[in-house]
């Protein structure tokens, strides 16, 4: 029998069988419209770098940015106000992604924050001109060598790193997914998805590119170790429990009975793999959020990347990661809570202490605000172990008041300029008050709202956070929070001592006066600081009914 005629009758028996039919995955679309937007407007700026000329470029990826934002965050507002925040809160995409009130409450507050990142993203007016053309913060070229040839050529013909805008796109997919994961698979693809894009962005800096490029790869390395981290605790949690749900997994926890595969039967139950695989994923996200003694990149990088890239990674990167923290611990091990508490006990202890006593010796004004942003994690982190419905929108509504004081202060830091770009060293803001008094109050307010002065955001969100820890029972949380908050105030008085009492140097730096887009942000920042310290109610209402997960 010839090889063709066997094939042939191979092909023959083959079609005597029924054919199988292969279920196709039933996706809500409706339901996961925000981060469909947004990866959409993303793949749309891919191709408008692609096609359109380099001079349209700047101004369609700015526009594409802010109306795929505007409308993700509009699709946001229509699912909360559809119910899916509260009763008709469920599961969508086959069991991936949750859709219920602390994921919409998230994804809003990180979609409002790239909006107004996107505005300081696009200022094109701070840096001097080159070469008769406006340029911004950010390298003419991302591949070209620092100093070499291919860089200079760029720069004189006046070209741009449009590409930011859908790197920020697709970060804050990423972002959207992360808190919202409902199972490990997803969370762990969401973390990648929204990590790449900021590894990139971190290296793009126009001044300063070795320290920039530093930056970017001490971020990379350290991310690829956190990343490991959660991978080998989702191997180890699935071999625990026989799957990556969150339910599934709280189900083993729990202890309630299901129909297990006899292959997985002999490990599954298993403690040694249930505490180190849940230690290994808490490894990953506390990384991510920046608790000690996971913190050692935040200095660093935030010191080397952009200032606008900054101030985008420490508002939102904190938001998605203490979403996908608290449906964590919440959801998947809330039978384990004896287990995770003196544990995030001690890490929020030393966070609070070492983010505060560290931060007095710092002489750069954005590795003072990476500091800060250490100790912060350490307050948000004692109402994540409040383990209370208080605790929860506790933590969402201050970290929405967190990421507009921090959005805010590091747009103040790009204005304060001298011959070498920003001058972020605290000795050059000395007497900032006498020569722009503006500048100078605009950022005392954040400082003053970091340090948790009543009338400010920062008051209102460490008053909910600390009240639902000593609630649920950590009063001596409460007691270092407060010594480290105290720690702190004395470092953020005194950049403001220095900047209204103290001398202008002769020689010292100009405050740039920055487009309308920059001001907004400021603006903005300045306003929801103020409105969320003097009429927080309203908005605390809110965090408290997003503040049930869907299980």
């Amino acid at each position: 029998m010839s090889h063709a005629a066997t094939v042939h009758s191979l092909w023959t028996a083959a079609a005597a069988e029924p054919p199988v039919r292969i279920p196709g995955p039933h996706i809500e679309y409706a339901q996961l419209s925000p981060t469909l937007i947004v990866l959409g407007a993303a793949l749309l700026g891919v191709l408008a770098e692609a096609f359109l000329p380099r001079r349209t470029r700047h101004h369609a990826q700015l526009l594409l940015t802010v109306v795929g934002l505007a409308a993700a965050f509009a699709a946001v507002i229509a699912l909360a106000a559809g119910g899916y925040a509260g009763d008709k809160a469920r599961i969508a995409a086959m069991g991936a992604v949750a859709v219920d009130g602390p994921a919409l409450f998230l994804q809003g507050t990180i979609l409002l924050v790239g909006l107004v990142a996107a505005f300081t993203f696009a200022e094109r007016r701070l840096e001097p001109m080159a070469h008769g053309r406006p340029v911004d913060s950010f390298a003419a070229q991302g591949a070209a060598v620092p100093g070499g040839e291919a860089e200079r050529k760029a720069v004189a013909a006046g070209m741009t790193t449009t590409e930011v805008f859908p790197l920020v796109l697709f970060a804050i997919g990423g972002m959207l997914v992360f808190p919202a994961a409902n199972d490990l698979l997803t969370l762990f693809v969401a973390l990648e998805v929204f990590s790449l894009p900021l590894y990139v962005l971190c290296a793009l800096a126009r001044r300063q590119r070795l320290l920039s490029q530093e930056s970017a790869v001490k971020y990379f390395l350290l991310g690829a170790f956190s990343s490991a981290f959660l991978l080998f605790g989702v191997a180890l949690l699935y071999g625990y429990a026989g799957t990556v749900t969150y339910s599934g997994i709280a189900d083993v926890v729990g202890g309630t009975t299901r129909t297990l595969d006899p292959a997985l039967a002999s490990t599954t139950g298993n403690d040694a793999l249930l505490l180190i695989g849940g230690a290994m994923v808490l490894v990953g996200l506390l990384f991510k959020v920046g608790a000690v003694p996971f913190h050692m990149w935040t200095p660093d990088v935030y010191q080397g990347a952009p200032t606008p890239v900054t101030g985008f990674m420490a508002a939102a990167t904190k938001v998605a990661a203490f979403g996908a923290l608290l449906r964590l611990l919440y959801v998947v091990l809330p039978g384990m809570r004896w287990d995770w508490r003196p544990v995030m006990w001690g890490v929020a202890i030393v966070t609070m202490l070492v983010g505060a006593v560290v931060a007095v010796t710092q002489t750069d004004v954005k590795r003072l605000l990476a500091y800060s942003s250490i100790a912060h994690a350490g307050f948000i982190l004692a109402g994540v172990i409040a383990t209370t419905p208080d605790g929860v929108s506790s933590v969402l509504f201050y970290l929405g008041a967190y990421s507009f004081v921090t959005l805010g202060a590091f747009a103040v830091v790009t204005l304060v300029r001298d011959a070498g770009g920003e001058a972020t060293h605290l000795s050059k803001w000395a007497g900032l008050g006498r020569r722009s008094p503006l500048v100078a109050a605009v950022f005392a307010v954040f400082l003053l709202a970091f340090a948790g002065i009543p009338l400010t955001s920062g008051f209102a969100g460490k008053f909910a956070v600390f009240k639902a820890a000593a609630q649920g029972g950590a009063a001596p949380l409460v007691i270092v929070g407060v010594l480290s908050s105290a720690i702190a105030a004395f470092f953020y008085i005194r950049v403001i001592v220095l900047m209204f009492f103290s001398e202008p140097k002769a020689e010292g730096p100009t405050v740039s006066v920055p487009s309308p887009l920059t001001s907004t942000a400021i603006a903005l920042g300045v306003v929801v600081t103020l409105v969320l310290g003097v009429a927080p109610q309203y908005f605390l209402d809110l965090a408290g009914q997003a503040g049930t997960f869907v299980r």
